[in-house]
């Protein structure tokens, strides 16, 4: 593990490539603009600078490609990345998902082929789960796929796909045991998206965005051997992605809510008839508390996995009280700003009111509250299942 003096000096190293090579051009990309394809060719072209200079795949092992960086490492460049207000990444899918998940359950092939691209920022990736009737309760998959002449023949649906319409690939949770039911018989298959047999539709959502997307599967095909882990055993494997992005994955999320934090209360300093409501005052001093509570727990997280832990059920308290927060703060924003922050300037959302919208998916992505609850009462309390 790296000392705090070599801490200080990656963390050094890191504001200082940024602020070099961070253009206001990159500042400007706001997130309602993710589903825009010139914003997307910017961010792709960005992902490929941060690659060329090590900073994808940084707590990688150096024998994959990696820069075997601590996870205090990790943390502290999502953290600078974070205060220079950098755009949201487009590899994120790759690096922070499929990769780890390559890397603990995937064949020696399969992280020789893609893990080199993900590290180069060429290749890029999204997450194919939730379906119509199967999204908080992922074990009702219903997408399907068949072993065939050595490919697996894909069909189904996916939805809520995050950035799809970009992605060359998708890793995606299939049920290839047709007598199988809920947990069993699941496969997570890494599949091609530009092929005939695979339709990619946006969403619209509340933002106005569509970085969303339904997928449709019409005879896709993907190679025999592009299953993560066992086959049948998708369930565990897909529990491994959810268990990255539930915990290490969003470690750096805090320094964002920080930053956002710190500009709601620059407004309401600027805002006397604000101050006079004592309540938000009282509810300002609650989420900054909320917040420091939210980056111990992060570098609690940050420690368990440094000694040698593995994401599991315990990042799904992160993941409950980060959401939750985030919502609750947008809302208390809208009080701050008044009517005046309800109103769209130059027919555009300002990055609070983005922020609000957006925040709904907070509590249903990567798993809802209420499984997040069932998680924490069963798997770490010890609870007894619910029926």
């Amino acid at each position: 593990m790296a000392t705090d003096a070599a801490q200080q000096r990656f963390r050094a190293e890191v504001r200082g490539w940024l602020q070099e090579h961070l253009t206001d051009e990159l500042r400007s990309l706001s997130r309602d603009e993710m589903d825009d394809p010139k914003a997307w060719e910017l961010r792709a072209r960005w992902e490929a600078e941060l690659a060329s200079a090590g900073y994808v795949g940084l707590s990688w092992p150096v024998e994959y490609g990696g820069r075997g960086a601590s996870l205090r490492e990790q943390l502290a460049f999502d953290e600078e990345y974070a205060i220079a207000a950098a755009p949201d990444r487009a590899g994120f899918f790759g690096e922070q998902l499929l990769g780890p998940l390559l890397l603990a359950h995937g064949s020696a092939e399969q992280r020789a082929r893609f893990l080199p691209r993900i590290l180069a920022g060429t290749e890029f990736w999204c997450q194919g789960y939730s379906e119509p009737g199967a999204g908080s309760d992922l074990a009702g998959v219903r997408t399907r796929a068949t072993l065939r002449d050595g490919q697996w023949h894909i069909e189904g649906q996916k939805i809520w796909t995050s950035l799809a319409q970009f992605a060359d690939w998708i890793f995606v949770l299939c049920r290839t045991d047709p007598e199988s039911t809920r947990h069993h018989g699941l496969s997570l298959l890494l599949c091609p998206l530009g092929q005939p047999g695979v339709d990619i539709r946006p969403i619209r959502q509340l933002t106005g965005g569509r970085e969303f997307n339904e997928v449709f599967f019409d005879g896709a095909r993907t190679e025999a051997d592009l299953v993560v882990g066992d086959v049948g055993r998708g369930w565990q494997v897909a529990m491994a992605v959810l268990g990255f992005e539930r915990g290490t994955a969003f470690l750096g999320r805090q320094r964002v809510f920080a930053r956002q934090y710190e500009d709601l209360l620059q407004r309401f300093r600027g805002r006397p008839l604000a101050q006079r409501d004592g309540g938000l005052r009282d509810e300002l001093v609650q989420a900054w508390i909320e917040l420091q509570v939210m980056r111990a727990m992060g570098l609690r997280t940050v420690q368990a996995y440094a000694n040698g832990g593995v994401p599991g059920p315990e990042g799904s308290v992160g993941k409950l009280f980060w959401s939750q927060w985030h919502q609750r703060v947008g809302e208390l924003a809208l009080r701050v700003d008044g009517l005046a922050g309800a109103l769209l300037a130059g027919g555009r959302l300002s990055e609070q009111q983005y922020e609000l919208l957006f925040s709904r998916q907070d509590t249903i992505a990567a798993g809802s509250s209420e499984i997040q609850r069932n998680i924490l009462a069963e798997r770490v309390l010890g609870l007894a299942r619910q029926p």
